[in-house]
């Protein structure tokens, strides 16, 4: 029998290092003006919460908090669930996940498909009321968990200072100049943020968030209607961004239709932001921002028919 040569990773390595991509066709209208969206739905379970995942659950194993016969519970509005499903199913650990019951169904059924159990709470409690409800549970039985309180725990945005803004940095060769991000932990704005300044305090950094409470952005928070995470840094921001959830749609569609990227309301959300951005902006600027997960998670939405 033949040897084959071969490399082959496990699923936790195939996390990062994601491409840098070119928006063309909707910069446009902003000419002399680059903008560059960073491709984090291509991370193996679909989004860019697959980065602080990873980095809060090694963390655990490294500090024994995370050990044989603990399960690991948080709250979730999704992603960053689906994220802890995976790992959780490719390490050999229970996971129990508590989010909105209004959670869109392809995320409450990818989170099944890994094995993961959900705990469904109240949707007009948003997130905050799935982070008390698996607080709750925690503090009833404390030894029996690994409670990674994402919205509180220093790892997550670690990884995006370790990873998102060195690659960023990397891949437009020191050129950028603003980088925006939309908010539901803060993690990937904080530490990208963090990142980019330390190469150079020059690049602007910008945090965004829905314009309103009552808004259709899964996934997002508007910081001053919930609880501030804790890992959030404002020293970071240069200025706060605020979208609405019909310029986030509305986006959405056209980074398929003109883009071919079908991505989720969050990364329309972003470019909607970024672009309004740009056009504030001297030509020579060059804008970066994430599209932070896959469409397909949101197929049953009606934001992708026009006028909806």
């Amino acid at each position: 029998m033949s040897h084959v040569n071969y490399f082959a990773t496990r699923i936790l390595d195939a996390v990062g290092n994601t491409p840098l991509l070119r928006l063309d066709r909707i910069a446009a209208e902003v000419p002399g003006i680059t903008l560059l969206a960073k491709a984090e739905f291509l991370n193996p379970s679909g989004s860019v919460k697959d980065r602080a995942a990873k980095s809060i659950v090694l963390e655990g194993l490294v500090s024994g908090k995370l050990a044989p016969g603990k399960t690991l519970i948080d709250a979730t509005s999704g992603n960053t669930g689906i994220a802890f499903a995976m790992i959780g199913a490719a390490l050999g650990f229970p996971v129990i996940l508590y989010l909105p019951a209004n959670a869109s169904p392809e995320r409450k059924q990818v989170i099944k498909s890994y094995g993961a159990t959900i705990v469904e709470t109240d949707p007009l409690e948003s997130s905050d009321g799935a982070y008390f409800a698996a607080k709750a549970a925690v503090d009833a039985d404390p030894e029996h968990y690994f409670f990674p309180d994402q919205y509180n725990n220093p790892a997550n945005p670690l990884a995006h200072y370790q990873n998102t803004g060195a690659e960023i940095w990397e891949q437009t060769a020191g050129g950028i100049s603003h980088f925006v991000a939309i908010m539901g932990t803060s993690g990937s704005f904080t530490g990208t943020a963090r990142r980019l300044k330390m190469f150079n305090p020059a690049v602007k950094t910008h945090p965004v968030q829905p314009d309103s409470p009552l808004h259709g952005i899964e996934g997002t928070k508007h910081m001053a209607s919930t609880l501030r995470p804790g890992i959030l840094d404002e020293k970071l921001s240069d200025g706060t961004l605020t979208v609405n959830t019909e310029a986030a749609c509305a986006m959405t569609r056209q980074l398929a239709r003109d883009e071919g990227l079908h991505v989720g309301v969050s990364s329309g959300a972003n470019v909607a932001a970024a672009l309004a951005l740009a056009r504030t902006l001297p030509q020579g600027a060059t804008l970066v921002t994430l599209l932070c997960d896959n469409g397909l998670r949101y197929a049953s939405s009606t934001f992708w028919e026009e006028g909806a």
